[in-house]
């Protein structure tokens, strides 16, 4: 896969034959002393906690952006937990109202940080 000049290209491609192999997951071509070493390392299969099973070299880019279970920070208390009960937490969390100890009324929490800017 890369240029090679017309006078080298026989002696070239016979070495290659000889020592070169294709990866059939990724196409990359990787020495046949290390293929066995390549496949294992890079394309083994993994179980996320998530239960998906993914190849050993997704899974860092998995559990960061497609994981269920990745960690999650809450807009509002700024609580961690996972991705997939996010959502159900800042609805609640965001919806809970405090009675503010300066004009008396329930303020969102979500609203918290802007309110004193209102506040009499």
């Amino acid at each position: 896969k890369k240029d090679i000049p017309v006078a080298n290209f026989t002696i070239h491609e016979i070495h290659c034959s000889r020592n070169i192999e294709v990866c059939c997951y990724c196409h990359e071509s990787i020495p046949k002393t290390e293929m066995k070493n390549h496949v294992e390392s890079e394309h083994v299969q993994v179980t996320c906690k998530c239960s998906m099973k993914i190849e050993k070299s997704l899974l860092e880019d998995h559990e960061a952006s497609a994981c269920p279970l990745r960690p999650a920070v809450c807009q509002h208390c700024e609580l961690q937990l996972a991705f997939n009960k996010l959502h159900e937490h800042e609805s609640y969390c965001g919806a809970r109202t405090e009675r503010c100890s300066g004009c008396g009324l329930n303020v969102m929490v979500k609203d918290l940080k802007e309110h004193p800017r209102v506040c009499g």
